[in-house]
């Protein structure tokens, strides 16, 4: 069995997505593509925001800790660079589509 490495936990954002469409699941009935998508570039602002924030407490010395700032900083960086490849993803399947004869 593989062990896991102390201090280092799963991928968050996995067992996010999982946890909120399992939510969504029981608590809606409609749920759609719109609002899944919606509710992602809203966490990724959220991100962006707290990181910015993190920044500007370190700048005005909030927070000591550098190391919780930058990773900060690399998940904001991360999740945007997800939500820029998905979006270009969307995108070239509707050119896709778009380009079937019916």
């Amino acid at each position: 069995m593989i062990e896991k490495i102390p201090g280092v936990s799963g991928i968050n954002g996995i067992n996010d997505i999982a946890r909120t469409q399992k939510n969504n699941k029981t608590s809606s009935k409609n749920l759609n593509f719109a609002d899944i998508l919606k509710n992602a570039i809203d966490d990724v602002n959220k991100t962006q925001k707290i990181s910015q924030q993190m920044s500007a407490d370190y700048a005005a010395g909030k927070i000591d800790n550098i190391h919780n700032v930058i990773i900060s900083a690399e998940k904001a960086s991360l999740s945007l660079k997800l939500t820029t490849e998905v979006t270009n993803k969307i995108v070239q399947a509707y050119k896709e589509i778009m380009k079937m004869q019916i």
